[in-house]
């Protein structure tokens, strides 16, 4: 359990830092991307900031869990398994319901896609830090 824990701790850390990270990068270089944040649909109060900043520490800890169950099946080396691990959570959890907001709410494609990458490089750097944490 320990090792679950400091895990999924290191990986909530670099996700936050890369979160934040890619929020400037998003604003610097797609600001026509970024406007769609302004719209109505996205409830950007500042009470709720704080539930941006949980949110890479829950990802973090629900992967970290699910690492712990399933570490055996994946083979190969540190960076195959850590690959594999984000592929499998990006096509598993992220795309349907990537394809479910995008069904029901008025979001572009492409911002729809920015959040599955999004998602896929969160999973393979939680892939990563898991196997240099809890191989």
């Amino acid at each position: 359990m320990k090792k679950i824990i400091i895990s999924a701790l290191v990986a909530g850390i670099v996700l936050l830092v890369l979160s934040i990270l890619g929020l400037y990068i998003t604003i610097w270089f797609f600001p026509g991307l970024a406007i769609q944040y302004f719209d109505p649909a996205f409830d950007m109060q500042s009470s709720k900031v704080m539930i941006y900043c949980l949110h890479p520490f829950i990802i973090s800890f629900a992967l970290s869990w699910f690492w712990s169950r399933f570490k055996g099946v994946l083979r190969g080396s540190f960076i195959t398994r850590g690959i594999e691990f984000g592929l499998i959570y990006a096509l598993i959890a992220t795309f349907p319901m990537m394809w479910l907001i995008y069904s029901a709410m008025n979001v572009s494609l492409l911002l729809i896609t920015t959040w599955f990458v999004l998602a896929l490089i969160q999973g393979l750097i939680a892939g990563l830090v898991f196997e240099k944490t809890n191989p």
